[in-house]
């Protein structure tokens, strides 16, 4: 799908939408729990409704009710079980080692891209607890069981993996320990699992920094909870205020763990003299941050290594396309500079590279220039009202499907 984005100041005031790193967690830990749990402002992305077929997968009951998501929670062990994770890295890497719990073989479907991205760390690290991965096409196959012990893997490639494990080792009826080893990047990611855990009642103790004690023969509770405001996707909200618009958005909790309301702080930074912004910590705002820094001013992002494994390589893409505004990039291993400039309009169509976050931030740019944008319906897979709420605020967008 092409979406045509006209030249215009945003103006309004909008609801954030709700974290998608907080629903993910909230419905598997309901899952998780034997009973009845009401989960409340659920937006149906695809990366939601992948955890929501695999929570199926799992022979895990539930309804949705307008924003309402009611869970009849506890695992129903199933025969060779199918999890269609989609595109969901965080779906497949969360679900990896719970399906373990409750099936000797289970298989993870998802596209090409989900299953080049991989999962060798899971890979390494289950070796010698016995259990194996078998890839086929667009399937993992995972064989084995899941039991306690020690667990030590890096913590500069995904806290998802990490995630993954805490979600599970409560249940096992032998205590683990897991061993994050340094540089830990994206910890914030890491502090909400642990976190949305505690409001299911579940317990994780840091014994010391990154290493964390779980009891065993825990078990989930039930709970009605809510989903607090998403920064992750405000960010390319109030960048539109930061580029000029009068935009207001609501539902954000200021004191919010999540580690993506840095934005707010960081779109300051950007064009400074000698600006140096490390993102280490909030990869998924490299793509925004890269649009308003082509407008700003030249700026050099450290921490960027794992943009390649995102839905696509984040800093080359972002660099193909701001070279589309008439904006200069230099990408390394682990830096993106961009130099900024006088933004012309685009004269061939923005690639959004069938990912969520390189459309948003490409419509940033083009409230300015205007500019058409393929792969738009990208956005489903974390904001599927995204360009209904750019209307709201004002802008023009024009669909050719």
């Amino acid at each position: 799908m092409i979406v045509t984005v006209k030249p215009g100041k945003a103006n309004g005031t909008l609801q954030s939408p709700p974290s998608k790193s907080y629903a993910h967690r909230m419905i598997l830990c309901a899952a998780l729990a034997k009973g009845t749990s009401h989960l409340h402002g659920i937006a149906l992305s695809e990366d939601i409704l992948a955890t929501l077929d695999c929570i199926r997968a799992m022979g895990v009951p539930f309804e949705q009710d307008g924003d309402t998501l009611t869970i009849h929670g506890g695992i129903r062990p199933a025969l060779n079980p199918v999890f269609p994770c989609r595109e969901s890295g965080s779906t497949l890497r969360f679900f990896i080692p719970v399906s373990l719990l409750c099936s000797q073989n289970a298989a993870f479907s998802g596209s090409e891209r989900l299953m080049e991205r991989g999962i060798h760390v899971y890979e390494d690290l289950f070796r010698e607890h016995g259990i194996t991965f078998q890839k086929t096409g667009t399937q993992i196959q995972a064989s084995g069981t899941l039991s306690g012990g020690t667990f030590t893997l890096p913590g500069n490639v995904s806290s998802q993996y990490i995630s993954g494990l805490l979600f599970a080792l409560p249940l096992l009826s032998q205590p683990s320990t897991i061993h994050v080893l340094p540089p830990v990047e994206s910890r914030p990611y890491i502090d909400i699992t642990l976190s949305v855990m505690r409001t299911f009642g579940v317990e994780v103790r840091e014994i010391s920094p990154n290493k964390f004690f779980i009891p065993a023969c825990q078990n989930y509770q039930c709970r009605d909870a809510a989903v607090e405001g998403d920064w992750s996707n405000a960010a390319f909200l109030l960048a539109l205020q930061a580029l000029g618009g009068s935009v207001c958005v609501t539902g954000l909790a200021e004191n919010s763990i999540q580690g993506d309301k840095v934005c707010v702080s960081l779109f300051k930074q950007l064009g400074n003299p000698n600006s140096t912004v490390n993102i280490a910590d909030c990869p998924d705002l490299a793509p925004v941050l890269f649009a308003l820094s082509a407008v700003k001013g030249e700026t050099l992002f450290t921490g960027t290594k794992r943009l390649k494994i995102k839905e696509c390589d984040r800093g080359q893409a972002m660099a193909e396309e701001l070279q589309k505004f008439g904006v200069s990039s230099e990408v390394t291993e682990n830096t993106v500079r961009i130099f900024g400039g006088k933004l012309q309009k685009p004269a061939e169509i923005l690639c959004g590279h069938n990912d969520h976050r390189i459309v948003m931030a490409m419509t940033v740019l083009a409230s300015i220039t205007g500019g058409r944008i393929s792969d738009a319906q990208a956005v489903r897979k974390s904001y599927p009202n995204f360009f209904e709420d750019m209307r709201q605020l004002g802008l023009e967008v024009e669909y050719d499907d």
